[in-house]
């Protein structure tokens, strides 16, 4: 198992500002999915305790990935255990023990996203353009991956004043696909 801490800024965009950032920076054939499967209790005991599990496949690699609250919002711990397609699927359709990650319970696939994400490299991080799909719902928001807190937010805000973006921040992507199954009844 990996670990890391994940330092990132986001905002809200439009599907107009996500498509004039696509031409921008020419990225229109570097657009690639991504699908997060969420797990959780029949509780929803991690969505409340603000821990996401999810399982993210991009073609056919999959990825485990336990996600914690950082120190600041902009900040979280994961940790990360790559799995053979055969094992993903095994867990996607009869959930898992998820103490192979550290967590004590037994878990199972409680929702979805998929994004369509494009990425450029920008100043001192890596710059992601989303659009995401998720439960007859479209939505976009840019996500800036850096080293430093403090010279993120620096060019951060850089980069949304150079493009005229107002700041606005988005609910995590597990939190908008979850609100929709529990409003919905879904889960």
């Amino acid at each position: 198992m990996s670990t890391n801490l994940e330092r990132e800024f986001k905002t809200k965009i439009t599907e107009e500002q996500y498509n004039k950032l696509i031409s921008e920076f020419e990225l229109e054939n570097n657009i690639f999915p991504q699908t997060n499967f969420y797990f959780d209790t029949p509780d929803l005991k991690l969505f409340k305790e603000h821990t996401v599990l999810r399982i993210r496949q991009k073609g056919n690699n999959f990825k485990l990935t336990k996600k914690e609250r950082g120190v600041n919002a902009n900040e979280a711990f994961e940790s990360h255990i790559f799995l053979q397609e055969e094992k993903a699927l095994e867990f996607l359709k009869n959930g898992f023990d998820a103490n192979i990650i550290e967590l004590n319970c037994h878990v199972n696939n409680v929702c979805e996203l998929t994004t369509y994400r494009a990425k450029t490299t920008y100043s001192d991080g890596i710059l992601f353009f989303d659009k995401s799909e998720y439960y007859g719902h479209t939505d976009y928001e840019i996500e800036y991956e850096v080293d430093s807190i403090e010279q993120g937010e620096k060019d951060f805000t850089t980069f949304l004043n150079e493009h005229n973006i107002n700041y606005e921040e988005p609910e995590r992507k597990s939190t908008r696909a979850y609100n929709i199954i529990i409003n919905k009844g879904l889960n």
